[in-house]
């Protein structure tokens, strides 16, 4: 049986995912320059240009709104990285490298939300901080299984799939925390390819080397 689509109810699922968007980046703008604890809810209203009734449509305190920003990377890390992963083909080590722009690009697209994990987390109540940190650990294991099957490989060098896969976590970040220093040179996607090239340079093995010129910095291998 077909299913029928309802143009009206689409529209409005449009309308309410474009409210929520609306929502969460004003918070994360709001947030990121005050802190969570001097933010009220009318402050956010004012800011997003919205009533406050309208804010207590989608979340129930302010604390909902920060897990709801915070968790908002994360959900666009859930999506973002293993589509990435796929696209680069079979290759643990383009894998990698594709995962990590993801992740660049999601902080990139995010990074007033990103700075408020590091500041604001600590401000969410303990089952606010398990759900963040049992989504982290679902959003890296991707990236740990293309570092794990390069080193299968012998294609990486790396002991411990985990301490790399975090620290190009790190260095995603990293674009968030020290943006303002960093855009003064560099783009998102030259910050991509500057840090693949220094982190791959110590990982990939010498014998291959050759066939990832085009990621640590010369022309592609022919």
């Amino acid at each position: 049986m077909t299913e029928v689509l309802n143009p009206g109810h689409a529209a409005r699922e449009a309308r309410a995912a474009q409210r929520s968007r609306q929502l969460l980046d004003a918070a994360a703008r709001l947030m990121e320059k005050t802190g969570s604890e001097a933010v009220s809810m009318q402050a956010l209203a004012a800011e997003a240009g919205v009533s406050v009734g309208l804010i207590y449509r989608y979340f129930g305190s302010k604390d909902d709104v920060l897990l709801a920003v915070i968790i908002d990377v994360l959900n666009q890390f859930e999506i973002e990285v293993p589509k990435a992963i796929a696209e680069a083909g079979s290759d643990p080590v383009r894998q990698m490298a594709a995962a990590f722009g993801a992740y660049c690009r999601v902080i990139d697209s995010r990074r007033h939300a990103a700075l408020l994990t590091y500041r604001e987390s600590n401000a969410l109540d303990s089952a606010g901080r398990q759900q963040i940190k049992t989504l982290e650990l679902t959003t890296i294991e991707p990236l740990q299984q293309a570092i794990a099957d390069g080193m299968a490989d012998g294609r990486l060098v790396a002991r411990h799939p985990d301490l790399v896969a975090y620290n190009l976590l790190l260095l995603a970040h990293a674009w968030a925390l020290k943006h303002w220093y960093f855009e003064r040179t560099l783009d998102i996607e030259g910050y991509i390819r500057a840090q693949l090239e220094l982190s791959l340079r110590a990982l990939i093995a010498p014998d291959f080397a050759d066939e990832y010129r085009d990621l640590l910095g010369g022309a592609p291998a022919a």
